[in-house]
């Protein structure tokens, strides 16, 4: 149970500390070619591969794929008004905090008739997917649909798997989410399948290729998000989820070991790490995990992934190398469980938790965060799911006669000096009335 990575006493690179992270690195390369082979077979058979995928993976046939509008009505009507509530105050501060991420148009005057203007413009489509595999996740429904909406996007699809303990149907809490939020384009298809679904258009299903494709989900669908790069946008690969805490001594090791059973629980593949300099503490944490994991209803699951080599408590010398560690393995979730956190040093995450009182599990549901985050360290460069995701930066340049004159001589003597003298010759062409002014003067 949470085999110890000791690297106290080493004096460790960038590179050091990247090879000592913990990674399912097989399970990775595995999804990988799996999932580049879904999306071929889908790319090329379209819904006949997709009817395969639901037969293999979920135990599902002759479902209905595109998914009726009575069964979002049905499951709205059914949904538990407890868990209906939830719902919408989770989309409530969704929205409030996505609106906070929409950059407002900025026009830049760089001289008399010289202005160039940012604006942000949304997609015209995009593909949510929602997982419905191990657990049910209606809360994803909120965290991809309300960021594109608050975008402005036009057309919003959604797919989550068909599930065989509803007659081939999406899970009605994901279908009473999605209508909810006006969702009426719907799908009961899952795993890389969707995604390449919505990258390449099932003509058959009225299905047509969205701009982007966003969405958590486990190892291969995070593999077909890659397969897909270059035809589709896509946000960060969301897989398997991970958790990162660093603690010192001071911390309550029972909440430390409830919240890396909590992520353990999604998923065999769940990464669950502890970062700390006190041995005993460590220790500690090990003997709650061990006693409390057993006890809760996904157990079996979490013990898996807390047995598993992604899995680890780290020992290290003092909080500047947890540091370092920490933003070496750039986690998807990295919880703070420090007497003085300074969440400014963490610099790579996909969302950081700071303090006893704020768990994954409040920005897994209404913390107002999002919660499809960047796993398997791509927050060392990549973000989480927001209203930017969707929305492409745009420049718009607008100069008049006299300030394109004033940058005249500069233009050309920068396209003679690259071998592009026709980019000179463009702007020269707009003067050349001048010149016959001129000659015409002088003559």
């Amino acid at each position: 149970m949470l085999r110890t990575i000791d690297l106290r006493g080493r004096d460790l690179t960038t590179a050091d500390l990247l090879d000592a992270v913990p990674r399912a690195g097989a399970a990775r390369a595995e999804a990988l070619s799996a999932a580049a082979d879904i999306v071929v077979d889908v790319r090329d058979r379209g819904e006949a591969a997709l009817r395969e995928q639901a037969a293999r993976f979920d135990g599902v046939t002759d479902h209905a794929i595109r998914v009726p509008a009575a069964h979002l009505d049905e499951a709205l009507d059914a949904l538990d008004p407890a868990v209906r509530g939830a719902l919408e105050e989770a989309i409530r501060r969704v929205r409030i905090a996505s609106a906070a991420q929409v950059p407002p148009a900025v026009v830049t005057d760089l001289g008399p008739g010289a202005r160039v203007e940012q604006r942000w413009q949304p997609v015209r489509r995009a593909g949510v997917y929602v997982p419905g595999g191990k657990a049910v996740y209606p809360s994803s429904v909120v965290m991809n649909v309300v960021p594109a909406q608050v975008a402005g996007v036009g057309e919003v699809a959604l797919a989550s798997p068909p599930q065989a303990a509803f007659d081939g149907r999406v899970h009605p809490d994901i279908l009473a989410a999605a209508r909810l939020l006006g969702v009426t384009e719907v799908y009961a298809m899952g795993g890389a399948g969707a995604i390449a679904a919505y990258a390449y258009g099932v003509p058959s299903l009225g299905l047509d290729p969205v701009d982007v494709v966003t969405g958590p989900g486990n190892n291969f669908v995070a593999a077909a998000k890659r397969a897909v790069a270059g035809v589709v946008g896509t946000d960060s690969e969301a897989g398997a989820t991970e958790i990162l805490i660093v603690a010192d001594e001071g911390a309550d090791a029972a909440l430390v070991a409830v919240d890396l059973i909590s992520q353990a629980e999604h998923d065999e593949q769940a990464s669950a790490v502890l970062v700390t300099w006190s041995e005993e503490f460590g220790d500690l944490v090990r003997a709650e995990v061990e006693r409390r994991v057993d006890a809760t209803a996904n157990g079996v699951r979490a013990r898996t992934a807390l047995e598993g080599d992604q899995s680890a408590i780290v020992l290290v010398d003092d909080r500047g190398a947890a540091t370092d560690f920490s933003n070496a393995y750039a986690p998807e979730h990295l919880e703070l469980h420090l007497r003085d956190p300074r969440p400014e040093d963490f610099v790579n995450a996909g969302a950081v938790f700071v303090g006893d009182h704020s768990p994954v599990s409040l920005g897994d549901y209404l913390a107002g965060s999002n919660h499809v985050l960047p796993t398997g360290g791509q927050a060392r460069y990549a973000s989480g799911l927001s209203a930017s995701t969707f929305l492409r930066p745009q420049q718009v340049i607008t100069y008049d006669r006299e300030a394109l004159r004033a940058v005249h001589e500069g233009i050309v003597a920068l396209a003679d000096a690259e071998a592009l003298p026709a980019h000179g010759e463009a702007v020269t062409a707009r003067f050349a009335s001048d010149r016959a002014d001129t000659e015409s003067a002088e003559d």
